[in-house]
This record gives C-alpha cells, structure tokens and sequence, in this order.
C-alpha cells in the first residue's frame, strides 16, 4: 500500500495503537502528524517513527480541542499541500460502578471519546471537500461498542456511537469522495494492558485465537481501511479480537 504524497493525522499516537499506526503509515511512504496530550511524548514518538519513506511530526494537544484540531488540519496541509487520511483514535477509558459514576468523569469521556472524533472529522471533511479529491476517514471503536462489560458503561456507550457516527457520516460525505470506517479492537497488548501481569494469560485462556492482538494487529487493519485499495468500503464497522466477540467469555 504504497501513500507516497499523502498526509495523515493520527490523534493520541504517543504510543500504542496510535503509535503503530503512524509507524505503518510513515513505512508506507506518507506525511503523519502525531497527536498526543503529552508534549513530550509526542516529540519523542514522532522522532522514533520517522524516517527515509516518510515523515512524521508532532502536535500536542487535547484532541478534543478545536484550536488543536486546526493546528493539525494546517500542519497535515503544510506537509504535502492536501490532507488526505483522518484517523480519531484518541481516547480515554475511565472505569465505574455505573450507580455512583461521577459527572465529571461521563462528560470528560465523551469530550475525548465523542466530542474529539466528531471535531477532527468535521474539521477534515471540510477541508477534503474543499480539496475535492475525496479522502479517508478512520475512527476507533472497540468491542466494548459490542457486548457489555462491567464498569464501563460510559466507555462502551461511547465507542458505539463512534459507530454510528460513522454510518451517518455515509450520508454527509460520500458526495464529496470521502470514505468513514470504524476498527474496533478486542483486548491488546499495549504499555498500558501489560501494566497488568495477568492480562495475556487471561485474554489468551479465553480469546479463541489463542492469544491478545498486538498493535501491528489493529494497524494492520487501519493501513487498508485508509488505503485507495478501500475506497468503496464505507460504514463499516471492522471488529479485531481474535473471535472474542463470537464467544464473549468474561474476562473477570
């Protein structure tokens, strides 16, 4: 999948999926910027995905802000002259017993969750309009948007209403050439799921695959989505767990 001469925004990409992705997408030969909340880690992230292909830099920056949204629409542009793949994959997952989740916390969820991938898709919808060349749109969801777990309510209502963001988006863009899919990974093993010790062995025991997905798993999925060779998929809704969701034992 050859994205010479695109460029690309990755939104909370200081490491994880976000970071793979970016790492793929540079591989492949595009311009990326990489967003992350933390300054710091997004410089280093983008000095470590860098390279001969293609180039990376960052923008920090609450994603859900729409100053910092502009500011990488505008950066994205300076690099190649269009902006021509979005992908909303920051977010925040804060965990609760649904009877006492504070406000605070169900608001700042959909702010990030929510309020951050609709801004970057408006905001790249418009410009990808105005560029008349279409583009691609790429959000994450998770299995969470797909069968219940405990204590994440919020989270779980957020990521299926990316999903249908994404339908609906079907309606609003395809006009303009512009495609909106959704990945919605199953448990994986990032920094932050290996903080505990016992996540692979439990997801292993009970992912049908045999084993978590690892980043390379999700990107893998998001370079196609994003590439010509996906430009008639719109929509949809791709599901990676190793056939979790099939099964859906409870992790706890």
């Amino acid at each position: 999948m050859d994205m010479t001469g695109k460029s690309a925004i990755v939104t909370g990409a200081g490491k994880g999926i976000g970071l793979e992705i970016c790492s793929k997408l540079v591989q492949a030969g595009a311009s990326v910027v990489l967003n992350d909340v933390d300054g710091e880690l997004a410089l280093k992230a983008a000095a470590k995905v860098a390279g001969s292909t293609g180039t990376c830099v960052a923008v920090s920056g609450d994603s859900s802000d729409p100053a910092v949204i502009a500011k990488m629409v505008g950066t994205a542009v300076g690099l190649t002259g269009t902006l021509d793949i979005a992908i909303a994959n920051a977010g925040i997952t804060l965990f609760g017993d649904f009877l006492t989740y504070p406000a605070q916390d169900l608001y700042r969820v959909f702010q990030v969750n929510l309020g951050g991938t609709f801004l970057l898709a408006q905001a790249a919808g418009n410009q990808m309009k105005a560029q008349g060349k279409g583009g691609s749109l790429l959000f994450m969801s998770s299995v969470t948007g797909h069968q219940a777990h405990r204590q994440l309510a919020a989270y779980g209502m957020s990521k299926a209403a990316i999903e249908m963001l994404a339908k609906n988006l079907v309606i609003e863009l395809s006009q303009y050439g512009i495609n909106v899919n959704t990945v919605a990974p199953g448990a994986t093993l990032t920094e932050r799921t290996l903080e505990d010790g016992n996540y692979t062995a439990i997801w292993s025991k009970i992912t049908p695959m045999g084993r978590p997905a690892r980043v390379e798993d999700i990107a893998n999925a998001a370079l196609f989505l994003v590439s010509d060779g996906a430009r008639h998929i719109t929509g949809q809704s791709l599901v990676i767990d190793g056939g979790w969701t099939s099964t859906s034992p409870n992790p706890y």
